[in-house]
């Protein structure tokens, strides 16, 4: 079974062949991905408008690139999926509506799939897969959540955030300390050449004893931090700084997840999103792991970001359990909103 996926929800087009047979690992044969970033980095950020105009742009001479690196010829395709949300509304109409009109003119059902949903299975084209059950910790974009997952599309959420999640924290912290856009990114960068211990920095419910999280105090702190500064701040100051907001975000993430490891059970924990490509968050979290002899796991640094790749591959593992919400009269809608949960 081959499946085309593709991915449009905010600033990155993604287009992937993932290919399934029987019970054996999943294959990824090409994927493309163009990123947006210096298009948004006038601006400061993602300028939702432009984000759209640039899928319409990208999205087709992906797939020509993705079908010529596999080899494959359209024909080949079984099915073809999409992110039906969350995300940017204009740029999830792009990606639904280039798939359903290439399903349609093939006789190939379409399939939508839920953005976080591929995030959380991408690691399953990872050359170290999980096994179910498992928690994940995702942490994209403006999302942060703790899951436990019996199987792909049986979820129970444990804990996200009530306000800024994680990635947001990165991201206007970075932008206090006029780090530009991409901010985490950034971030994370500058905090490699500061202390972490400079700045006595909150860690907003990190004893709360449940799996929720906010970061929105964390970026109040950062900014009074900013503003006791000064204009005149250093570069040493703002590498402080930096280092100091990463590791309050990093201790909560990683106390947090060896909670939700000792509530559920479980043995291994799964980190997705943005985020989970941060080296100081893997290098603590797997410290903290092999002391209790848990398995982390991680999808490829090429697909931490949004990608075609974990929408074909969450599409192909709804298909194998019967439970994809495959449509064969091609109309579609997008959902800009869309709890994991009603999936």
């Amino acid at each position: 079974m081959n499946v085309l996926g593709i991915e449009s929800s905010c600033d990155e087009t993604g287009v992937a062949l993932v290919e399934v047979d029987g019970q054996e690992a999943p294959r990824l044969r090409a994927h493309a991905l163009h990123s947006q970033v210096e298009m948004h980095q006038a601006y400061g950020g993602v300028v939702p408008e432009l984000a759209s105009r640039d899928h319409i742009r990208r999205v087709l001479p992906l797939t020509e690139q993705v079908m010529r690196q596999a080899g494959a010829s359209l024909g080949e395709i079984d099915y073809i999926a999409y992110t039906r949300g969350p995300g940017l509304a204009g740029a999830l109409l792009v990606g639904a509506g280039v798939a359903c009109a290439l399903a349609a003119a093939l006789g190939r059902p379409a399939v939508g799939v839920h953005h976080l949903e591929g995030h959380l299975l991408s690691p399953f084209l990872s050359r170290d897969p999980p096994e179910f059950p498992f928690v994940a910790l995702l942490v994209s974009g403006g999302h942060t959540q703790l899951m436990r997952v019996e199987d792909a599309g049986r979820y129970e959420l444990l804990g996200e955030t009530i306000d800024d999640a994680a990635g947001e924290a990165f991201d206007k912290s970075a932008k206090l300390l006029g780090l530009g856009y991409p901010g985490g990114p950034a971030l994370a960068r500058l905090a490699e050449f500061g202390d972490s211990t400079a700045f006595n920095l909150p860690r907003p419910l990190l004893h709360s004893g449940n799996l929720d999280f906010s970061f929105a105090g964390l970026k109040t702190a950062v900014r009074n931090q900013v503003l006791k500064l000064g204009t005149n701040t250093c570069e040493q100051d703002k590498a402080n700084l930096a280092a100091a907001t990463q590791q309050a975000i990093v201790d909560v993430l990683v106390r947090k997840s060896l909670q939700a490891l000792r509530e559920t059970g479980c043995t291994r924990i799964v980190v997705a999103g943005g985020v989970g490509a941060n080296a100081r968050l893997r290098e603590q979290l797997n410290a903290e792991c092999a002391k209790r002899q848990l398995r982390v796991h991680y999808p490829e640094l090429a697909l931490c970001t949004d990608n075609g790749a974990m929408i074909a591959l969450a599409a192909a593992m709804r298909l194998q359990r019967g439970s994809a919400a495959e449509s064969t009269d091609y109309a579609f809608n997008v959902l800009p909103r869309w709890p994991l949960g009603a999936a």
